[in-house]
């Protein structure tokens, strides 16, 4: 049995991060798709894939996030992946989803760099990367 883990921080208004720790493969993929998919009925537009926990990643995995991707994309939505394990980076670059998913190293990044995020998680008071630390995101 594989392990997977998928923990949802937010919704914060139409956006949420979603991290995920393990392997994903085709036995773990479901569980993946439908958390995406749950999201996705729950308002959920702009999603951000903590992808630094995981362990492994196959063709069945990939194929989930690509049509998670579309499926978000038709509801005016957006699905970034932030990835700095370059095993991960590899496999991306080597399928050509590096396109698809242009990689950010941290989740503050990638929320920083959203402004549908910037609005739904601040006034201005404070920085997105102190919203990240509050947040365990860091």
């Amino acid at each position: 049995m594989r392990d997977l883990y998928l923990e949802t921080v937010g919704p914060y208004g139409d956006c949420a991060v979603l991290r995920i720790v393990g392997e994903i493969d085709i036995y773990t993929a479901p569980a993946l798709r439908e958390r995406l998919a749950e999201l996705l009925g729950t308002g959920v537009k702009h999603v951000v894939l903590d992808t630094s926990g995981i362990s492994f990643l196959d063709s069945s995995g990939l194929g989930v996030l690509v049509s998670g991707h579309k499926r978000i994309r038709a509801h005016d939505g957006s699905l970034v992946l932030v990835a700095a394990q370059e095993r991960i980076l590899q496999l991306f670059r080597l399928t050509g989803l590096i396109r698809l998913f242009p990689p950010y190293p941290t989740v503050s990044e990638a929320i920083d760099d959203d402004s549908h995020w910037r609005e739904a998680i601040g006034d201005g008071s404070r920085s997105v990367a102190d919203w990240c630390r509050e947040h365990e995101l860091v």
